[in-house]
């Protein structure tokens, strides 16, 4: 149940009713708000005069339910506010992992010549096996920063546990939790106690329930800032890496109020995939394409097969426009 308590109700007051409820107690700048979960039907006599709304919910997706907002929240990254009625399709590029300074100098000026504004790489890096490069943890956050400062760019990168996370928060600009992540609730904990965006990435045997419910972690700590990533799963088929699952994205969009991420990239581990499933993604009116770019692929230290190079990166971009103004969107 979610319950908007009255205007004029106090902190203190708010907190003692979320505490008698055994609620989440959220603040959004305009209200007090209570969530508990869906097991609550109906809101106690006693708090009636001072409950403004209240819904009620069968299951535990509340806060992105579109039966709670029917809206698309707005999250801003950077230079761009994605989500709404903005109608802009956020093209995120760069390397699977930074490697170097002049690796990750190479994508940002690559994205500004483009005109684009928003740089990932990944510094801690969640490899299956222990002997696989593992990125260059903190010396990599600060060249995302460097880039940053020099370009302009907004960064994106991904926390592998909670060890680091604070690290993340601080030099990251969007926060990624990766598939094999985001049921990391020490990960989920703390970024919901920050403003700044979180890119969730669904598990790739993960339910769209699940998936949901990792996004209600953070929003119920008092972070609206989410967005959700659908990236693969993992399914009988074994010529792509992942199967990408748009009937789920098709639910998410008719069910939930997060803007949704695709990344066509991990789904196929493919390059030659890359380009026509990113032009599927993008007829679908997605708020945020994630794509793979790498200066040389052949020696990524990561994910080499699916990077692009700069030129499949820039004719990737040029393929998708046509496709976005077909449906009304705008590659930023």
């Amino acid at each position: 149940m979610i319950i908007h308590l009255k205007a004029g109700a106090s902190q203190d007051r708010a907190a003692e009713l979320a505490n008698k409820l055994q609620a989440f107690h959220v603040y959004d700048g305009t209200r007090h708000i209570l969530v508990s979960g869906a097991g609550q039907k109906e809101v106690p006599v006693e708090m009636e005069s001072e409950v403004d709304q209240f819904w009620v919910f069968d299951n535990d997706i509340q806060l992105a339910s579109k039966k709670y907002r029917s809206d698309v929240r707005e999250v801003t990254i950077g230079k761009v506010t994605i989500g709404g009625n903005q109608k802009k399709t956020l093209l995120i590029g760069g390397p699977c992992s930074v490697e170097s300074e002049e690796q990750i100098r190479q994508s940002a000026t690559l994205l500004t010549e483009m005109g684009l504004t928003s740089l990932r790489g990944g510094c801690y890096k969640p490899r299956t096996s222990p002997y696989s490069f593992q990125g260059l943890g903190l010396e990599g956050l600060k060249l995302l920063a460097k880039m940053r400062d020099e370009f302009g760019v907004s960064v994106v990168t991904e926390a592998r546990d909670a060890t680091h996370i604070h690290e993340i928060i601080e030099y990251s600009d969007v926060i990624q939790v990766g598939a094999k992540a985001m049921y990391d609730q020490g990960i989920l904990r703390a970024c919901a106690k920050t403003q700044k965006p979180v890119l969730i990435k669904r598990g790739f045997g993960t339910t769209l329930k699940e998936f949901v419910q990792a996004a209600e972690f953070v929003l119920s700590g008092g972070n609206n800032n989410v967005l959700l990533c659908e990236r693969g799963l993992r399914t009988f088929e074994t010529n792509t890496r992942f199967t990408l699952d748009l009937c789920g994205v098709a639910w998410l969009q008719e069910h939930t109020n997060l803007p949704i991420v695709l990344d066509p990239s991990h789904a196929m581990g493919l390059a030659f995939g890359v380009t026509p499933l990113a032009k599927a993604c993008v007829a679908m009116g997605i708020d945020s394409l994630l794509i793979e770019t790498h200066p040389n692929p052949a020696v990524a230290k990561s994910d080499a097969a699916q990077q692009l190079n700069h030129e499949q990166f820039k004719e990737l971009y040029n393929r998708i426009q046509p496709v976005a103004n077909a449906v009304g969107y705008q590659i930023v």
